[in-house]
């Protein structure tokens, strides 16, 4: 597959699941601009890296949200549908997840 090739849901996401990963992304915006005025204040390199791993565990928890709902719609569907290739692609994503 194309890097830059653009895809879609063969279903869509559930209205639910849509508002809890915009919450995510914008609390995890909101941490990112809290780190950015962190630095233009000067503060303490340690506090800055705790925001860091803050960030970085809020968007890990947003991909593995995101890998779940892959899971139990497209992966599924595409299973159950024959397309083994499925399997290989959501080990790669796994593998980026980790």
């Amino acid at each position: 597959m194309d890097c830059c090739e653009e895809r879609y849901k063969d279903k869509p996401r559930d209205e639910k699941l849509i508002e809890d990963l915009k919450k995510r992304l914008n609390r995890i915006s909101g941490q990112i601009n809290g780190i950015s005025k962190m630095v233009d204040d000067g503060r303490y390199c340690a506090d800055i890296l705790m925001q860091v791993s803050a960030v970085e565990s809020a968007l890990q928890q947003f991909g593995y949200l995101l890998l779940e709902n892959h899971m139990e719609t497209c992966v599924k569907d595409k299973m159950v549908a024959g397309d083994e290739e499925i399997i290989k692609e959501t080990i790669d994503l796994m593998k980026k997840l980790k």
